[in-house]
This record gives C-alpha cells, structure tokens and sequence, in this order.
C-alpha cells in the first residue's frame, strides 16, 4: 500500500479482503442513542490477531461510540459484530467479558473506595479461582500495582488510575483490549507511559483497539488505523501511512491533539 486509502462509501472490497481471519470485525455499524438520530452511519473494522489498531479524527466523528458499540454499550441498529468468527452482535457486557473482550472506559474507571488489589479482584469476579494466577500476571507488566496493592485506588494520581484500570482489564486474559482515550488528561510524561504499557499489553498477544485524541502519538505505535468522520471511515491504512498523508494531515491532524 502506498498511502492511507480513502474509504469509498459502498467500496468495501478492501475491508472484506483484510477481515479474513480477523480475531474482531465490525461490519456496516450503525448505531446511536437516541431513537432516530445515528452516530455511526455504516463504519467498518477488523483486529487481526496480535495486532494494535488506532482509531482517530475529529469530536463527535463517533469514535468512543464505535468502541462502546463493539462492547454491547450502545445499541447497534443494523450491521453485524464478530469475534473469532461468531457473531456477538447487540451481547451485554458481562458475556462478552467472558468471551474474552475487555473494556477500559475513559472517565470513572476505577473503584476509588477500593484498594488496587480490591480493584483487580473486580475484574475476576466472573471467576474468582484465578485470582492469584492473573494478579501474577498482570502484577509482571504493572510492578507498582503490586508494591501499592493496599493503597486506595481514590489516592492515585490520574496515570496510576489509568493502569489500575488497564490491570483490571487484563484479569480475565482478555484476547482482544478496547481502550476509549486512556491518555485523556494526562500529563504528557503520563501520556507517554501510557502508549508504552499499551505496546507492552499488545506484545504479550492482546489484540488492541485504541480511541485516541493524541491522535500523532497513536499512530507512532499503531499497527493499522481509521480515521472516522460523521460516523464513517474516512480513511484507513498502517500507522506510518495515515501519519505521514498528505489529505490525512491536512483534514484531521492538523485539529487533533499531537
């Protein structure tokens, strides 16, 4: 590939093709939510297995909705969602947790009044018997939720909120992360931890789904990404291409954080 496609609307050879095998695809997603009024208007996407896809472009363009849809958090109207080949289209959170999808939200992302150890035991509540297994786990990528296990969640600064939540996440070894702006707030020092331990996650064989207003900094470490717009794909293509596009730059990140 050249250079970032422009996603045609009705062109989807391109999406069907690199969907095969996909670990995560969402087809023609459309979905909102109020009665009648649409955020996304037909969007795309596939996760192949191992890989970290960006999502970026402008507010309101339906990126945090297109993650919440994905994750049975707002009604999808028509189109279809499938995971390793079965279709979850519309499953609630809870199953799709145990199917293997975790969920990291933007704001409100942790338990405050819990410890950090009391944290990562909510994320093993459907099955309580790994705990030491996966706190082993994810204590290996995150240290210092280890070493703090005791220390109230409320007392963290914003970034060690951020990796509480990415550890709870990662306590039922989910296959596939979906990530909704995790660097939102942060200090770009903060910033910047996040996007390593992100890599770090997607290393170790977690397929990752980004939203991202530091939308140049995603792309650095993405595999592949989309530019949404209105609702739609407006451009697809390997980090390095959407980051370097001529159109891409011009239309989207010259307005997106960096």
């Amino acid at each position: 590939m050249s250079g970032a496609r422009v996603t045609a609307e009705g062109d989807r050879t391109d999406h069907l093709a690199g969907a095969e095998g996909a670990v995560l695809r969402a087809d023609e997603l459309v979905a909102g939510y109020l009665p009648g009024v649409n955020i996304l208007n037909g969007s795309d996407l596939y996760v192949r297995p191992g890989e970290l896809v960006a999502i970026i472009g402008p507010n309101g363009a339906g990126k945090s909705t297109l993650l919440k849809a994905l994750f049975g958090l707002v009604k999808i109207r028509s189109g279809s969602v499938h995971l390793e080949g079965e279709e979850i289209t519309g499953l609630g959170a809870d199953k799709l947790v145990r199917r293997g999808v975790g969920f990291v939200p933007q704001n409100n992302n942790v338990f405050p009044s819990l410890t950090i150890g009391e944290n990562l035991e909510m994320g093993l509540y459907q099955a309580p018997k790994r705990f030491k297994e996966r706190f082993a786990a994810v204590v290996d990528l995150f240290p210092t939720l280890g070493q703090r296990r005791n220390q109230r969640a409320g007392s963290l600064s914003g970034g060690e909120r951020q990796m509480v939540a990415m550890g709870r996440a990662l306590m039922m070894e989910p296959s596939v992360l979906l990530l909704d702006e995790p660097s939102a707030g942060l200090s770009p020092a903060l910033q910047d931890e996040v996007f390593v331990r992100t890599r770090q996650i997607n290393r170790t064989g977690v397929s990752v789904v980004m939203v991202e207003q530091n939308a140049r900094r995603c792309l650095q470490i993405c595999d592949r990404g989309y530019v949404l717009d209105q609702g739609r794909n407006a451009y697809s293509g390997t980090g390095r291409e959407l980051a370097q596009d001529p159109k891409v730059i011009e239309l989207y990140l010259g307005t997106l954080s960096t």
